[in-house]
């Protein structure tokens, strides 16, 4: 806490302050982070086999190989999630699990999870997208501007 706020605290208040800094559990970011970056990588590196696969079996190019591949990473996510086996990984991995684009299927299942007690439309379907429409909306907004942005740069012969 700063100094500057520090004096504007009553004394039973700086003394509380004191007393939960040295209560407070101290973290392992070392471990943390090196969980979330081991975990990470492998999601990543499954992303990779999952395209190459495409890629083999199905005659994608790397181009077109991306979006089966991002559709397969959230379809195993969301089965993960339903199965209870992605809450235990994103336990130990934090944001290494929730970074990479299967943390976006593990918010909506978790969610439609959390409600289905309400019913499937009032509790799942109208619950399923609450932590991940955000990014659903925010991305399709910035995908539009960005697109915007090149066709009006292409049009002028600057991209």
């Amino acid at each position: 806490m700063a100094n500057e706020k520090r004096k504007k605290l009553t004394p039973v208040q700086q003394e509380y302050h004191l007393f939960e800094k040295e209560r407070e559990t101290k973290r392992p970011i070392v471990r943390n982070c090196v969980c979330a970056f081991l975990v990470g990588g492998i999601i990543c590196t499954i992303g990779q086999a999952i395209s190459y696969f495409y890629m083999y079996f199905f005659d994608f190019t790397e181009q077109t190989a991306g979006n089966p591949t991002v559709a397969t990473m959230v379809f195993l996510s969301m089965i993960l999630t339903g199965l209870g086996f992605y809450d235990r990984i994103a336990q130990f991995a934090g944001a290494g699990s929730a970074v990479p684009v299967t943390g976006f299927g593990n918010a909506v299942i978790s969610a439609a999870i959390e409600h289905r007690t309400e019913g499937f439309v009032l509790g799942v379907g109208s619950n399923m997208f609450k932590l991940a429409g955000s990014v659903i909306l925010f991305g399709t907004f910035s995908a539009f501007v960005i697109a915007l942005v090149k066709t009006i740069a292409t049009q002028w012969g600057g991209l």
